[in-house]
């Protein structure tokens, strides 16, 4: 038979204040000693290495305890250790090494160490392990003493606890247990993303807002872009077009100027001193002449202006004198100004005039300066005001009637004095009226090539604006022909369109936005940080997802496995009772499902290093029904002392009978037993030890001799245990 486990060492554990070491060489080990040497020590050792957390199960209150604490002939240690061996060469662990080396080392001061082929791991590593070999601390597979009939004692909850660890169902509850923990931590990270989403999405939403506006921006960008082009390319062929021809106009009347000049030179040469002297002179009055008319006319329609002022204000006055001045005053003031207005209109000198109505306004002024500031106008000085101004609008357009006949006399004498000169100066003075003409002619043409020349400017500036707003792309234009029409269309089309192209520059403006790279990068990121999260919600969700069919199928394959193995050990149990209770019948029976109460406070152990919290949920226990021969007993309560550890003995073997447990660690399970059971429980040992490597604490002789191989344990003066061995398989052979 395969022997799994090779030895165990203890080092400073409990009464073992020294190393010692136990190897095992044979499928049933026993180990016997008196009452006190130390002996249930070994199987507490297992139970500690294995895992073990609570302090109860190992006889102490507090890791300290398991340290040996020292005696008169040896010290006390500070550290207690445990060290098993196991032959790994078959993979009955799932790690890659031919033997296994498992450790555990508490400290003083609580402190545990666990230890994997001389390496740190954790307890959970180490739990793992050994559950995939359906090896455990505590449950069946370790029974110290005292604990035969605890399977019967138990609740039917940890009966179907120990149940489920003896069908290897450990790993499929860790797995399950990893599986909820793992569910647990999704949903806390999908709320955790949903929230964060949630954050996103205002800003996102402004974001998308931000970034349609900045691509109407572009659009209406794009579409200046193509609109400026072809208004600048026709704006271009015009000016060029349009300078050109002004150009050659004003060559054109340059020359056509130089030609009359010289013309107009030889006519005056041809031209008689008299009447050119005459004429020189009439001109020189019709010049004098046309500048009075023209400063006539400037004062004519001044006056008028006033006067519709006056009228005006005259309409919407009520304010008489009485209310403001004395009446004599204004009287004399009124016949003072009358005279001066009578010596104007006896003068004939325009300029004397001028001086004399200048006169008059000082006069006038000083007469205003002397009333109240504050006084009003009122409405006999309106009257006056526009009495004034009507004589003087009449005085000046008779004046302006005189001078314009006056003129025309003059022209009429001019034009007379021509047609009765020479024809040499007839022909001066249509040269001098063509050269008037053609100088005006070039002054117009001037005119427009200034016009043409601010065009330019202007669309130098439009150039400039263009590749501020659009870029550089504006200048195709240069690049491109003439369009089709630009030379001859109105350029009232041409006008529209640069209308239009300021609107789109200030809708571009206005949006404010730029060319906006800055808001399209953090949208872009924005929205590329809430599309990872979209995803990892996707993913969490499918995980969860997954992780609840992970969940629903180790559930139905645990079950599946539960009942399918509480199947075989109704019948192994119906054996083994048979066989020691000579008949009768013992089953295992699933109960009605309950809701277990929430853990309390008080259940827990202070010690212990990891919690593993079962959340309330339905779970079914497991209930024994018993059936004795010769008797009507069927409840455990009335059973005898033998005959619970007959029942519990039946039960822990039928047990392991379905799936065998590498090693089984039996603390004098067999105290109880007659000698006529202990020779049964003897054959049984035997036959389970050709299933499982078994490691017997006992007194019973019977026990002793289905060992191959037997451990002594002592305890001498100091209180150390010591340990003696025999192979007695050896030992029978050396006896034949």
């Amino acid at each position: 038979m395969f022997l799994s486990l090779k030895s165990i060492e203890l080092a400073g554990f409990k009464s073992f204040g020294k190393k010692t070491e136990l190897v095992f060489g044979s499928p049933i080990a026993s180990i016997v000693g008196p009452n006190g040497s130390g002996k249930s020590n070994v199987a507490e050792a297992f139970r500690f290495v294995l895992g073990e957390q609570s302090m109860k199960s190992m006889r102490s209150k507090k890791g300290e305890d398991l340290i040996w604490g020292g005696s008169p002939g040896l010290s006390r240690m500070n550290r207690a250790s445990v060290k098993v061996t196991f032959d790994n060469s078959k993979r009955l662990l799932d790690i890659d090494f031919p033997e296994v080396v498992v450790e555990r080392v508490v400290h003083r001061d609580g402190v545990n160490e666990y230890l994997m082929n001389g390496t740190v791991v954790r307890l959970k590593d180490v739990i793992r392990l050994l559950a995939g070999a359906n090896i455990g601390g505590s449950g069946y597979q370790i029974i110290s003493q005292g604990e035969a009939d605890r399977i019967l004692n138990a609740s039917p909850r940890e009966r179907r606890e120990m149940v489920e660890d003896a069908l290897g169902l450990k790993l499929y509850q860790h797995k399950k247990a990893e599986s909820e923990r793992k569910l647990e931590e999704t949903g806390v990270n999908i709320d955790k993303t949903k929230s964060l989403r949630r954050e996103l999405a205002p800003h996102l939403t402004f974001l998308r807002g931000q970034v349609e506006k900045i691509e109407k921006a572009r659009e209406m960008k794009d579409e200046l872009s193509h609109k400026l082009n072809d208004y600048l390319s026709r704006e271009s062929a015009w000016i060029t077009q349009e300078d050109t021809r002004l150009l050659e106009e004003v060559k054109a009347h340059e020359s056509e100027l130089k030609q009359l000049g010289a013309r107009v030179t030889d006519a005056r040469h041809k031209g008689g001193g008299s009447a050119e002297s005459a004429l020189r002179g009439l001109q020189q009055k019709l010049s004098e002449r046309e500048g009075k008319l023209s400063e006539a006319r400037r004062e004519s329609e001044k006056l008028v202006r006033e006067l519709g002022r006056a009228e005006g204000a005259l309409e919407a006055n009520n304010v008489t004198v009485e209310a403001i001045v004395p009446v004599p005053h204004v009287r004399a003031f009124a016949r003072e100004v009358d005279a001066s207005v009578a010596e104007i209109e006896r003068d004939d000198d325009l300029s004397s005039v001028r001086r004399r109505l200048q006169g008059i306004r000082g006069k006038i002024s000083s007469f205003i300066e002397g009333l109240s500031g504050a006084a009003p106008v009122t409405n006999e000085e309106a009257r006056q005001q526009v009495q004034s101004l009507s004589q003087s609008l009449e005085r000046v357009q008779q004046e302006e009637s005189a001078l314009a006949d006056d003129l025309e006399n003059l022209r009429k004498k001019i034009a007379s004095t021509r047609e009765e000169g020479f024809s040499a100066e007839r022909e001066l003075v249509e040269l001098e009226s063509a050269v008037r003409e053609a100088q005006g002619k070039l002054s117009s043409v001037q005119a427009a090539r200034a016009s043409v020349t601010a065009a330019r400017q202007r669309f130098e500036e439009e150039v400039r604006e263009g590749v501020a707003l659009v870029g550089g792309g504006v200048r195709g234009w240069e690049q491109a022909g003439i369009p089709e029409g630009a030379l001859s269309e109105e350029r009232a089309v041409q006008e529209k369109r640069r209308r239009e192209i300021e609107r789109l520059k200030i809708k571009i403006e206005e949006s404010g936005l730029g060319n906006g790279e800055q808001i399209v990068t953090e949208f872009r990121q924005t929205k590329e940080r809430d599309e990872f999260l979209a995803k990892e919600l996707d993913d969490l969700e499918k995980s969860a997802a997954s992780l609840k069919d992970i969940i629903a199928e180790l559930e139905k394959t645990i079950d599946a496995r539960f009942h399918d193995g509480l199947k075989h050990i109704n019948d192994a149990l119906k054996s083994f009772f048979t066989k020691l209770f000579g008949g009768g019948e013992a089953k295992l029976t699933v109960e009605q499902p309950k809701r277990r109460a929430a853990k309390t406070d008080f259940d827990t152990d202070e010690d212990d290093e990891e919690d593993f919290e079962d959340e309330e949920e339905l779970y079914a226990g497991l209930s024994i029904s018993v059936s004795l021969p010769r008797k009507k007993i069927r409840g455990l309560e009335v059973l005898s002392g033998g005959e619970r550890a007959l029942t519990s003995i039946a039960l822990i073997f039928s047990m392991t009978q379905v799936n065998p447990p590498p090693f089984l660690i039996l603390d004098e399970t067999d105290a109880a037993l007659d000698e006529a059971n202990s020779k049964r429980y003897a054959d049984m040992i035997q036959e389970l030890g050709q299933k499982s490597q078994l490691i017997v604490i006992t007194h019973n002789r019977a026990t002793m001799a289905a060992a191959g191989e037997l451990y002594g344990v002592t305890m001498g003066g100091d209180g150390v245990s010591k340990l003696l061995s025999v192979k007695l398989e050896e030992a029978e052979r050396v006896a034949k």
